[in-house]
């Protein structure tokens, strides 16, 4: 199913089943989001992502950081990272999200994307790590992409387009019954930042 057209966002829930996804559209006003986006590509400190298969540690393009209240520690791709102090465009970001969503979040992993040949294959959000069916707030600056849902057993998609300063919430079971990709885009010649800000289980923090 494609929800490329601003009726979608009167639908609610986004997903037919086992899981809650809203679509806010641009939360970030148009400016804001211009000079956000600006501010991150200088002062965030990206590092190439890396992940293990096969034993093997792989670097991807796509770069990569991870902020929060405190130093905790997040696994996935079996690499651990620790978490740095938030930026002040961080914490600005992180109020429109919370007043958006109605929920309070203690970190942040950022993605950046050097253009459209740069995309994040299938996975879920449900690491140890995070409060298990706590809310992900995704926002999206830059490049408008193509963002896919797929279900886990019945191989249902959902696909949508997420705008600059867009945001889209991902809850309860969501994690545990549907996978999510960005996939590489022809003609997409500038860079996208994705912010997911979430929420941290306890035995998270560095001590």
């Amino acid at each position: 199913m494609d929800l490329f057209s601003d009726s979608f966002r009167d639908l609610g829930n986004l997903l037919p089943q086992d899981g809650t996804v809203h679509y806010h559209g641009p939360v970030v006003p148009a400016q804001t989001a211009d000079r956000c986006m600006q501010s991150l590509q200088r002062e965030i400190a990206w590092q190439q992502d890396q992940v293990v298969m096969f034993g093997k540690r792989i670097v991807t393009a796509r770069k990569v950081a991870w902020y929060g209240d405190a130093p905790f520690r997040y696994t996935y791709s079996r690499v651990t990272r620790t978490a740095r102090p938030w930026t002040d465009t961080l914490r600005e970001l992180r109020a429109l999200v919370q007043d958006a969503a109605g929920e309070r979040f203690d970190a942040c992993l950022l993605n950046f994307y050097r253009d459209g040949s740069q995309g994040m294959g299938w996975h879920s959000d449900g690491e140890r790590d995070l409060v298990p069916g706590g809310a992900i707030a995704s926002v999206s600056l830059g490049a408008a992409r193509r963002f896919t849902f797929r279900h886990r057993s019945s191989r249902e998609t959902v696909s949508l387009e997420l705008e600059h300063g867009s945001l889209l919430v991902m809850r309860g079971e969501t994690q545990r019954h549907w996978q999510h990709r960005l996939p590489p885009t022809r003609g997409v010649s500038t860079p996208r930042i994705n912010l997911t800000f979430r929420q941290m289980a306890a035995g998270a923090r560095v001590t």
